[in-house]
């Protein structure tokens, strides 16, 4: 934005109030506070409800005093004056303190109506405001304030310490005449085309709305500018991607990777297919592939991305996978070199003729082994290199990088894929593979400078996994049952995990117990941890069973020790924590009991659910938890026993969580900018903005005929964002 908009807020506010809206809300600009919208609006006496408060949160009720009176303690020294509130919904006790008890003795007389502003906590399990700021709604507290709250919808505005969504509402009014220079970013075509009103309207109608429909119009609105504006960002960004050379890499006729096809015990699946033909497509092209490959856990993603890497080897590339970590990188590497066999020991006795050299690259190797894996690399000995962020170093060089696939993109940050992409001659083909299965929304505004594939098949061989929730407070008979379920699983041959939220004897309790709410520490013990665990089942339920525990904290041979054996079948139980959750693959495991269940989140749960029911054995999952049973928690946790379908889970699980949070995760500002944008709910208007996007880039790549929009993206992509997607 340019002009007036782009004034910093210090010379319209003043200094004080300026510096809190900096530091705690990120407005500086007289155009930043222009975008900090209301988050709801009252009417007049009808309220957040004092039923449904959040606990912890900042929050600004309307409501009437019921009672006021001041108690003294400390052989009175001390004065306490408490106030109920009531809304019609419920009541709430606000406290007062020492001096400050006279004035709100004075002015919250019983039959007062106002607005009250504080941090919602508990005390002695019910729920209070301690020192709440107030502003009183009668006509004694004068004309300003009745005229500011004059108009039916009261903007309640997302508000901190030190700064009441009143404060801000008048700190809005004081730039609100400004609105009418902000400039639209919107094409004139589009506006007029779907009958939106003009952006300085739109802001005076959000902030200051006489009806609903105001609010409505507003909305609708400004979903559509950030909708627009980011898919445009977006749209420029595959189109310049779409810009950049690439060796086009097609598969050779009876090489590695029919070698590999003619050994397969099974035969793909109708999506593996789908998929890899959609790969090959991309890989034939002399533009980057940038593909994201969704799949459920155990959809085989792994085998359509290494059909992927050899047919880019047979092509005369290197392909590289990327794991998060190093468990993760030598769980793929075994399970590469095992589907490979001799196809996999190219240059050694025994080996193929076609053969190629899978190498193993981490941060934790020996020295002579890193050499030869460098040596391996750069001479194009080996075809296909499996490793961690050790593989972006500089001293890492490859002879010719042709594909880089990425494991759980979610934990890879855009900076390392730049770096990889600097390896290549010329940019490498680029495949993402995530085992969340994100929602087509998400997947369009967090990945989508990304053409999406998905596979939503599982592979012949698979067993379904019954989900069954324990409400271990309820009823302690299911705990026992499920521990006899376990036990006669292991009876039956099989195997079993049971995971938990903590490893145990932390380190980092007091840490934790400082962040606690006084809720938590009435309302909940320590989440459960495996090496207590461990002990209380092997001398209790499952005594005489093999029990070993597993977590992050151990060193890494001995990780990989209890996983050989638990996969050799010499664990009968092994007690983990999360470490599990990606990649570990154990046929022989049916039965999972997961701890504390309602302290994972839901796409967590599904993950750690998929790795039982490999085998041609059923799976079994059942979900322990002590929450009762109408807490929300509960229905989360019934949820994930109701379905198998991702896809459906990770719509709930945005829905609860709210998109902020996953779009939190994801390792760009441009991201956290969504205001009034609900990734879930506002679906057709993200697919919209994107076709509408997509037409207005292929049209005008360099956007000279809308200026304005330049402007907006500007704004949007301020250096740090603008050099973020440059990155993608």
């Amino acid at each position: 934005m340019d002009g007036v908009l782009d004034e910093p807020l210090t010379k319209t506010l003043g200094p004080a109030t300026a510096k809190v809206m900096a530091e705690n809300l990120d407005l500086r600009t007289v155009g930043d506070l222009l975008h900090h919208y209301p988050r709801r609006y009252e009417e007049r006496g009808q309220l957040t409800r004092l039923a449904e408060l959040p606990l912890d949160e900042h929050v600004t009720v309307v409501a009437q005093v019921a009672d006021a009176r001041v108690l003294t303690f400390n052989g009175g020294r001390g004065q306490r004056l408490e106030v109920t509130i009531t809304d019609g919904s419920g009541r709430l006790q606000l406290v007062f303190f020492g001096r400050g008890v006279h004035r709100p003795h004075k002015d919250l007389l019983p039959g007062t109506r106002a607005m009250f502003a504080g941090k919602v906590s508990v005390f002695n399990r019910r729920l209070q405001l301690a020192h709440p700021t107030y502003e009183r709604l009668d006509a004694e507290s004068g004309e300003g304030a009745v005229s500011a709250f004059a108009g039916k919808l009261i903007p309640i505005y997302p508000a901190c310490k030190g700064l009441e969504s009143w404060k801000i509402a008048k700190a809005v009014d004081a730039v609100l005449p400004h609105a009418t220079e902000a400039v639209d970013p919107l094409p004139a075509t589009l506006r007029d085309g779907r009958g939106f009103v003009p952006l300085p309207q739109a802001l005076l109608k959000i902030h200051r709305p006489q009806t609903k429909a105001d609010v409505e119009d507003a909305r609708q609105r400004l979903k559509w500018d950030e909708a627009f504006v980011l898919q445009v960002a977006l749209a420029r960004r595959r189109y310049a991607d779409g810009q950049l050379p690439a060796v086009a890499r097609r598969p050779v006729p009876d090489a590695l990777l029919d070698a590999f096809d003619a050994r397969l015990p099974f035969t793909l699946t109708e999506g593996q297919r789908k998929v890899s033909a959609e790969i090959f497509g991309d890989l034939a092209t002399e533009h980057p592939m940038h593909r994201l490959l969704q799949g459920e856990v155990g959809s085989g993603k792994t085998m359509v991305a290494l059909r992927a890497m050899l047919a880019v080897v047979d092509a005369g590339g290197q392909a590289a996978m990327l794991a998060p970590t190093e468990v993760l990188a030598q769980q793929h590497h075994r399970s590469v070199v095992e589907m490979m066999g001799d196809l996999a020991e190219g240059g050694m006795l025994g080996g193929a003729e076609r053969a190629t050299k899978v190498v193993l690259l981490t941060g934790s190797m020996g020295a002579a082994a890193r050499r030869r894996a460098l040596l391996d690399l750069a001479t194009g000995e080996a075809g296909i290199v499996i490793g961690t962020h050790a593989l972006i170093e500089d001293k890492v060089q490859f002879h010719d990088l042709g594909l880089v696939v990425v494991d759980e993109q979610h934990r890879f940050g855009v900076e390392q894929r730049d770096a990889l992409r600097g390896k290549g001659r010329q940019p490498p083909h680029l495949l993402v593979m995530t085992a969340t299965p994100i929602p087509r929304t998400v997947a369009m505004t967090v990945f989508g400078d990304l053409e999406t594939s998905v596979l939503d098949q599982l592979p012949a061989g698979r067993s379904p996994i019954a989900s069954h929730v324990v409400p271990a407070a309820d009823k302690p008979h299911f705990l026992a049952r499920a521990w006899e379920r376990v036990r006669e699983e292991v009876e039956n041959g099989h195997q079993a995990y049971v995971v938990c939220p903590r490893i145990g004897d932390d380190l980092d309790t007091s840490a934790e117990a400082r962040r606690k709410s006084p809720e938590d520490e009435a309302e909940k013990r320590p989440p459960l941890a495996v090496l207590d665990v461990a002990g209380q089942l092997s001398a209790g339920p499952l005594k005489g069973l093999r029990v070993e525990v597993l977590h992050g904290r151990m060193a890494p041979d001995d990780k990989d020790g209890v996983m050989r054996r638990f996969a050799a079948g010499e664990v009968d139980v092994l007690v983990a924590t999360t470490v599990i959750e990606v990649g570990v693959n154990v046929p022989n495991a049916t039965a999972m009991v997961i701890m504390d269940a309602d302290r994972f989140g839901v796409s967590q749960l599904h993950q750690l659910r998929g790795r039982v029911g490999r085998g041609s054995a059923p799976g079994l999952c059942l979900l322990v938890t002590e929450m009762p049973e109408a807490s929300p928690a509960r229905a989360r946790l019934g949820a994930v026993a109701a379905t198998l379908d991702g896809f459906e889970l990770s719509r709930i699980d945005l829905e609860q969580r709210r998109e902020g949070d996953v779009l939190g995760q994801a390792q760009s500002g441009v991201r956290s900018s969504l205001r009034v944008l609900a990734v879930i709910e506002d679906e057709e208007i993200i697919a919209a903005a994107r076709d509408e996007a997509v037409s207005v880039v292929g049209a005008d790549p360099e956007l000279e005929g809308f200026p304005e929009l330049r402007t907006a993206l500007d704004a949007l992509l301020d250096k740090d964002r603008e050099q973020y997607l440059d990155k993608g």
